[in-house]
């Protein structure tokens, strides 16, 4: 991975709006509405309803690209549930799915009066514009996405805004990811280890993986010099995940420069506003994030 310097370009603010963007994003995901919508196109299991929401865009691809451009999914459980859920839902319906049940999500969350605010559509163009930064280049779930039709209700053009700018961040640090030699496990368990990554119960139930497979990857940690014998990041682990973030800031600055500070200032305002909302309003579990 290429040295970062202390002159390098503070691109902080860009990560604060993606993380802010990607909270509104992120509500699908735990929402029962997008198991109601996929249950009745007969998807019922929850892994599949999650492979084939987010991988639907990509069309009808099978185990090795959802394990790829994922990262950090088990390959054995990609492939229990793809491609056969296609044969279920073609990715066409999954996707129309996919946006009835966002649409039902954010009523419910956000409240009819949020979604018609002149806040939201002012939301929508800015994170519009700041998505005209991205690239195609090595970034497939981006680019997939970036060939979806633009939602015409501003809610819906903001969500899926969110939707390009994270799968945007999210296919450049899978690069940085591999460049530093981490698989997907052992990103995850790194990223656990600094206190604001996903719990290792919902990583063991989400993405596949056994206890064994989590201890096994802890102990290649260790032995890197990255985790101490408490699993808590030593000095050299830490700069590691700092140089990680910076270099996804580095890939990812161009939407951001694209809609300049004061675009992404206000943009980072309204995205964290709607992101304490749905938070508060019960969006996601309580023990979702943490080292426990």
């Amino acid at each position: 991975m290429r040295a970062m310097t202390t002159a390098a370009i503070d691109r902080r603010p860009g990560r604060r709006c993606h993380n802010a963007l990607n909270s509104l994003h992120s509500t699908h995901y735990f929402s029962p509405d997008l198991g109601r919508e996929l249950g009745a196109l007969g998807i019922t299991d929850p892994r599949a309803v999650n492979f084939a929401a987010r991988a639907a865009a990509l069309g009808r691809v099978g185990a090795g690209t959802v394990t790829a451009t994922f990262y950090n999914y088990r390959y054995a459980l990609v492939a229990r549930h793809v491609p056969a859920v296609w044969e279920t839902a073609s990715p066409e319906e999954v996707l129309a799915a996919r946006v009835r049940a966002v649409d039902a999500t954010l009523r419910r969350l956000l409240g009819e009066d949020v979604l018609a605010a002149a806040e939201m559509a002012e939301a929508a163009g800015l994170a519009l514009r700041a998505a005209e930064g991205c690239t195609r280049g090595a970034r497939p779930l981006y680019s997939a996405h970036a060939d979806l039709p633009v939602p015409e209700a501003p809610h819906l053009a903001y969500w899926h805004a969110a939707t390009l700018l994270r799968e945007h961040r999210g296919d450049g640090h899978l690069a940085v990811l591999a460049a530093a030699d981490l698989d997907g496990l052992e990103a995850v368990v790194t990223h656990t280890a600094t206190g604001r990554g996903m719990a290792p119960r919902w990583v063991l139930t989400t993405r596949g993986w056994t206890e064994e497979d989590w201890d096994a990857a802890v102990g290649r940690l260790r032995g890197r010099g990255l985790l101490d014998d408490a699993g808590e990041l030593t000095e050299r682990g830490g700069a590691l995940r700092a140089e990680i973030e910076h270099e996804t800031d580095r890939l990812d600055a161009g939407p951001y420069e694209h809609l300049g500070p004061a675009g992404v200032e206000r943009l980072t305002e309204l995205g964290a506003a709607f992101a304490r909302a749905v938070v508060g309003a019960g969006a996601f579990p309580a023990d979702l994030i943490g080292k426990g």
